[in-house]
């Protein structure tokens, strides 16, 4: 009798055990997940690497910025919104290490499961899981919140939900997405996706931009206060449900982050100089070793701080549209890129000289190498070889100056470039054959000095090719609204890259941002090439084959010559109040999203 009972039990037990494993091939319940590998943190980790768990809390942090916010809803096209809403007070299923490429630990979901083949996704939520108003964080907020984001929300979110084939809840706190598009990236973009409180939304217009609502997160901090265009206020919420969890140990530190907003971005120094802001990010070399002998950089109540990175440098400098006739031809966009006096002008506004943006990715291990495409970047680019431009294949490199002020040689080179595109200078005015003169727009941003400068010099440059642009200075609210439906010829453009880029590319360059308004592709990419590489970007099966495509997407997109670049920073320098401090062990993206003011500290 004793023998068929332990039998009967070890049948039970086997079965139960059976009943809460994977199924074959499936992996098991995960803690983490990185696009390539291992995730580099173990379960039982106790913070983030860039985090002091022991830091202490309390104390606030004023920031400056220009512009202003008109809606409190910052998921949708219409409205300006505060960064703020999206970084403080709603959160997502999982949270991002920022000392990784792209790796993801759990944050609303305690457990993330992928398909073999990362098929499909399944997230788990936290029992503990509440939003601000002590409710708790469900499926059902979940699904609404992805199908709501997919269908009504931004573009940025559209892409992917169309690679959902089914959502369904598969137990009481997880749900199950099943794609119809091969795509190694998409359960870590679905894990960074908000999860918004569907009670609130019910009987009212997702869609609408305003500040009549005022989202209720399930993030560390709320919305205490605020003034449209003047002012908002976050203020750590004590009651938050996660503010044990190892992933933000250390993070959260201070009561209040408040934004100031200020209509001209010129009198935001002079708002930190004065005391009635707390941080000042300063873009420029020279202002950082001019600008800052005010008495209390002196006194050591300003500290001067230099935050090294390891990321790529993106892109920064003055976009062409190709949208416009004129600038479809890449003879005419590489004459404006060598015309674009690099050496004079770096050294005219920086003093000491900064490095120059090479290529997209340029600084890191992803950006394309000098010299021909070789071995599996040339293999990636030979179906497109007739639709390239010049330099994909052979190798292409920024034109240089001679470091004067004139630039002689250059300037002949430009015209040289523009007269073969079928332009020539007649009584000192650049015309096409009909006699039609060349002329363009550049817009402005109003307070953005720097860039005002640097375009006051490319002007000077080009009128001595018989070009005279016309500038136009905006104010921040017409900046989007022009630049959302791309009404612009040339404007300031800058993008930022991740070690790990993926479907965000999409957004960046895929040519559907050719036609719909509010992607990044400003410069008007649709290149097959592009679409393609993105795609193969987002499915390489290891590190070494997505390294290779993103090597190759960076020579077509440099060669393409959309953009005049400028330079780019190894360092971030932040001047700061000398009571907020920050961990002695930074992030490989350095000064960038989650640094501040995610991990620092008020300490008097």
């Amino acid at each position: 009798m004793k023998t068929t009972l332990k039998r009967i039990a070890r049948i039970f037990l086997a079965a139960l055990l059976l009943a809460h494993s994977p199924a074959i091939g499936e992996e098991a319940p995960r803690h983490g997940i990185a696009m390539y590998g291992e995730p580099a943190l173990p379960p039982d980790f106790v913070s983030l690497p860039y985090a002091n768990p022991d830091a202490p809390k309390g104390g606030r942090i004023v920031f400056g910025d220009p512009g202003g916010f008109d809606s409190l809803n910052p998921y949708i096209l219409k409205g300006r919104a505060p960064w703020g809403v999206r970084a403080y007070v709603v959160e997502s299923l999982m949270g991002r290490n920022w000392d990784e490429p792209f790796s993801l630990y759990g944050l609303l979901a305690e457990s993330i499961t992928v398909g073999p083949n990362r098929e499909w996704v399944e997230f788990t939520l936290r029992p503990e899981a509440k939003f601000s108003d002590g409710s708790p964080v469900t499926i059902e907020d979940v699904m609404w919140s992805f199908r709501t984001l997919g269908e009504h929300g931004h573009p940025r979110y559209r892409t992917a939900w169309k690679k959902i084939a089914t959502m369904e809840q598969t137990g009481p706190r997880a749900v199950r997405f099943t794609f119809n598009t091969k795509d190694r990236e998409l359960p870590l973009i679905l894990g960074l996706r908000p999860i918004l409180k569907k009670a609130q939304w019910e009987g009212r217009d997702f869609e609408k931009s305003g500040v009549d609502v005022v989202p209720i997160g399930s993030g560390p901090y709320v919305i205490a206060d605020f003034k449209p265009g003047e002012y908002i206020t976050f203020r750590r919420n004590p009651d938050y449900w996660g503010r044990d969890l190892a992933f933000n140990r250390g993070r959260h530190n201070l009561d209040e982050i408040r934004h100031d907003y200020y209509a001209d971005g010129s009198v935001l120094f002079e708002a930190f100089r004065a005391g009635e802001t707390s941080v000042f990010r300063e873009g420029s070399a020279a202002n950082w070793i001019r600008k800052y002998d005010f008495p209390a950089v002196k006194s050591g109540e300003i500290v001067k701080s230099e935050i090294p990175h390891q990321r790529p440098t993106g892109y920064r400098g003055l976009v062409m549209n190709t949208r416009r006739p004129i600038f479809q031809d890449w003879r005419v966009r590489e004459a404006l890129i060598t015309a674009f006096n690099f050496e004079f002008i770096n050294t005219a506004i920086n003093g000491v000289p900064q490095p120059r943006i090479k290529s997209y990715f340029s600084n890191s291990v992803l950006g394309m190498r000098e010299g021909p495409a070789k071995g599996r970047v040339r293999e990636l680019l030979a179906p497109y070889g007739e639709s390239l431009l010049p330099g994909a294949l052979k190798g292409y490199s920024l034109p240089k100056g001679d470091g004067s002020a004139r630039n002689r040689k250059g300037l002949r080179r430009a015209l040289k470039l523009l007269g073969e595109a079928g332009w020539q200078v007649k009584n000192g005015v650049l015309q096409d054959a009909a006699g039609q003169p060349f002329t363009f727009e550049i817009l402005l941003r109003q307070g953005d000095q720097q860039t005002s400068a640097i375009v006051d010099l490319y002007v000077e440059a080009l009128k001595r090719l018989g070009i005279t642009p016309t500038v136009t200075t905006i104010d921040s609210a017409q900046y989007k609204e022009r630049t959302n439906v791309y009404d612009f010829d040339m404007t300031y453009y800058r993008r930022g890259a991740s070690l790990s880029p993926g479907n965000e590319q999409k957004l960046y360059w895929g040519s559907q941002g050719l036609t719909e308004p509010g992607t990044r592709n400003w410069m008007g990419v649709a290149s097959p090439a592009v679409d393609a590489l993105i795609d193969a970007m987002v499915n390489a099966p290891d590190q070494e084959e997505f390294i290779a495509t993103t090597r190759a997407l960076d020579r077509v997109l440099a060669s393409g010559r959309y953009v005049i670049p400028f330079w780019y920073s190894p360092v971030s320098r932040l001047a700061h109040r000398r009571e907020l401090k920050y961990p002695e062990k930074l992030p490989i993206y350095g000064d960038w999203i989650g640094f501040l003011p995610d991990v620092w500290w008020y300490e008097e």
